[in-house]
């Protein structure tokens, strides 16, 4: 069920604003920073001045961007960045919203002021949602199967990366998704020319919980997902990392980006290029290595090195 989050907006003085603000954004952490600044953006305006409009943004449980529950809530990338961008958007009042994956492309799809912060870039989806420039690098997508079941894959492999076209086209073994998401343009298109068959859908809130739980109990092989998230979620299922092994896909590349979209409507269009102007400031630097942290420790030293090279070069263009 989608839930709402929103802050009561109350009246204040100039001063006092710019006091909240300050100890708002020089003490508190988290989830208790994008509170505390969706509150400050609530606050009343001189009678005069005209109401502002109302940016609603759509949050999901996706580790390690977003985490909305559990013990490590409030630490992912993008709950790091979003209270920038709001306490860089004060033309807006805030508004969050819980959604899960069908609720969430509903709305963009609608004429409603509405950005996502965590999309990955599709030529499919542009035609409806307007992208800002790269907000986040991300390791890319890759396939996971149980220690026993390495053999599976064998057939496959190129230089350590999996053919996953040539394993769609034998049908020897089905690949597990998540329904409706997008894995970026490349793999996108070889699911899209699978057979019905070959792939393993599954819909819900915790669909990749759901898959590797049918892993676990040796329903399902093999399963497509981000590292990262994975060993989140196998961790919540008490699944140990030494009892998977993660593989790369033949053509994919190493790393993809992350994206804020927004409802292709004039106001969201407008809002993209604010929030593009502040990715350009963004403090890329914390926040990669914020995301560094979920990576193996032998990946880290590559993806901040790399991640720090592309930022840079962005903010040239």
């Amino acid at each position: 069920m989608t839930r709402h989050r929103s802050q009561s907006c109350v009246k204040t003085g100039p001063s006092k604003l710019e006091r909240l603000r300050s100890s708002a954004l020089a003490h508190a952490h988290g989830w208790r920073v994008l509170a505390t600044l969706i509150l400050l953006s609530c606050l009343v305006s001189p009678a005069w001045a005209q109401p502002k409009e109302t940016l609603i943004w759509l949050l999901r449980d996706l580790p390690p961007t977003m985490i909305l529950e559990g013990p490590k809530k409030g630490q992912g990338i993008i709950d790091q960045m979003l209270p920038l961008l709001i306490a860089g958007m004060p033309q807006y009042q805030h508004a969050l919203m819980r959604v899960n994956r069908a609720r969430g492309m509903q709305m963009l799809h609608e004429t409603s002021f509405t950005c996502d912060p965590s999309l990955v870039w599709t030529k499919e989806r542009e035609q409806w949602i307007t992208f800002s420039i790269p907000a986040f690098r991300a390791v890319s997508n890759g396939l996971v199967v149980r220690q026993e079941d390495r053999a599976v894959l064998e057939p496959f492999l190129v230089d350590g990366e999996v053919d996953l076209a040539a394993m769609l086209a034998s049908g020897r073994k089905k690949v597990g998704v998540v329904a409706e998401r997008s894995y970026g343009q490349f793999l996108d298109t070889l699911l899209k020319q699978a057979l019905p068959d070959a792939l393993t859908r599954h819909y819900g809130d915790d669909a990749l919980g759901s898959l590797l739980q049918m892993q676990r109990l040796g329903r399902l092989q093999v399963v497509l997902g981000y590292w990262p998230e994975i060993r989140y979620k196998a961790n919540q299922a008490q699944i140990a990392d030494d009892q998977l092994e993660f593989y790369p896909v033949k053509g994919m590349g190493k790393y993809l980006s992350g994206h804020i979209g927004c409802s292709n409507t004039p106001q969201g269009r407008k809002a993209i290029n604010e929030i593009n102007q502040l990715l350009r400031t963004m403090p890329h630097d914390r926040l990669d290595q914020q995301y560094a942290d979920w990576l193996d420790p032998e990946r880290r030293s590559d993806y901040l090195k790399e991640t720090k090279a592309f930022f840079e070069h962005q903010a040239e263009q």
